[in-house]
């Protein structure tokens, strides 16, 4: 089928990084047509995905309007305001700006389509996934992302997840990860009660995306780029956080089951509406999220020079963490025993060449050698009974634990704290 970039016909308005690079598209999309589900390009999402470049969350725009006004101007929203209705609803908020009071009608109104038992089980579906999920998150849906050019470079201009923040920010995102597994952390506020934390966090995020949005956007190359933070590209992080994160899994040996990856997609699905994804890309089929994911990928711009510091960086950052149990000596020979872990698994996932891109030096893939027969012995051994189920759930929720203590210490961080 001829694509519309084979055409040469970019239609008016979509930003030049919006182009099919066929031997990239090659070369990184080959693991979605391994699956044998896709074969071929649909036009019209492409056109969709075009068009995306140039949309913003209109809400959270609004808010972070309201929130950038002058201290005294009418309508100007507090960030005590805004802090009191993550923490309680706008119902706690007293005469609450029009702005803020329309952010949150919308984010405290769940759609119908909302599922809480599946939700809760998609929780416990991603708490099970242990230490396997957040090496697909950090190596997949946060790494693989840096290899193309956009939001690389949007982290790099806001400061996050370069320098002295690297450590902090990755912290921060996976203390946001593993609320969302927590029973209960995505309900809304209620009269009476306070809201949940993933719930919170999510929320949070999505206004800060705004405030990004509207202070980069004046600055900023649309006509590259699109906008700083625009649709397509939240419908890229989405993809790389629930399609990804099963295809990720299920490579390292972890079965996950259709009935399991619903429930995921659904948790994922109904995280994606909070941050004010549109509904074009909100789905809860795995499939259709394989489908979406590779007409992204024939969107996306080639690397830039943003993609090796970002990922240099994070690789340098498992030195820092402070690991639960071991003595102070010995931290450094863990710190160093993490960074070679991670290049090794980065190595098989990313490819010789995505690692020459980024600067990373390559290893022997010996994480992938005692994974894959551990995960085989815990999930399709031990993990067929209930008990074996409940079992992996409990060492998820150790996981986690030990994982959040190991960048923040205590384990937490103020929604003040979180990633902008």
């Amino acid at each position: 089928m001829t694509t519309l970039a084979q055409q040469g016909t970019q239609p008016t308005g979509f930003p030049t990084r919006f182009r099919e690079g066929e031997a990239r598209s090659r070369r990184l999309g080959r693991p979605l047509r391994l699956l044998g589900r896709i074969d071929e390009v649909d036009e019209d999402l492409m056109e969709r995905i075009g068009r995306a470049f140039g949309e913003r969350d209109e809400a959270g725009a609004r808010l972070a309007e309201a929130i950038r006004m002058r201290a005294g101007t009418p309508g100007k929203v507090m960030m005590t305001q805004l802090r009191t209705a993550l923490e309680h609803g706008v119902a706690a908020v007293e005469s609450p700006p029009q702005a803020l009071a329309d952010f949150f009608a919308q984010v405290e109104a769940t759609p119908e389509w909302v599922d809480w038992d599946l939700v809760d089980e998609g929780g416990r579906v991603f708490t099970r996934l242990g230490q396997n999920a957040a090496d697909v998150l950090l190596q997949l849906s946060l790494i693989s992302g840096y290899r193309f050019g956009g939001p690389p470079d949007l982290l790099v201009a806001t400061g996050g997840l370069t320098g002295n923040t690297t450590r902090r920010r990755l912290a921060e995102t996976q203390h946001w990860a593993v609320s969302l597994r927590r029973l209960g952390g995505l309900r809304p506020p209620a009269p009476g009660s306070a809201s949940g934390e993933a719930w919170r966090l999510t929320v949070h995020v999505r206004a800060m995306h705004a405030l990004v949005n509207a202070g980069f956007e004046p600055r900023w190359d649309t006509g590259r780029w699109g906008l700083p933070i625009n649709q397509a590209d939240q419908a890229a992080t989405l993809g790389l956080f629930d399609g990804v994160l099963i295809i990720g899994c299920r490579a390292l040996g972890v079965p996950i089951s259709r009935r399991d990856a619903r429930a995921l997609m659904h948790l994922w699905k109904y995280v994606g509406w909070l941050m004010g994804v549109d509904e074009d890309f909100l789905v809860d089929d795995e499939w259709e999220r394989h489908r979406i994911n590779y007409h992204v990928l024939l969107s996306q711009a080639a690397i830039s020079e943003a993609g090796p510091q970002l990922a240099q960086a994070a690789v340098e950052a498992q030195r820092e963490r402070r690991y639960p149990g071991w003595p102070g000596p010995l931290q450094r020979v863990r710190g160093w025993y993490e960074r070679e872990r991670l290049l090794s698994m980065l190595t098989v996932f990313l490819g010789t060449r995505s690692m020459q891109e980024l600067g990373l030096p390559k290893r022997p893939p010996w994480a992938h050698a005692y994974l894959l027969p551990l995960n085989v012995l815990r999930y399709r051994v031990l993990g067929r009974t209930a008990e074996g189920r409940a079992r992996l759930e409990r060492r998820g929720e150790r996981n986690a634990d030990s994982l959040l203590a190991s960048y923040f210490g205590s384990g937490r961080a103020a929604v003040g704290d979180l990633p902008e």
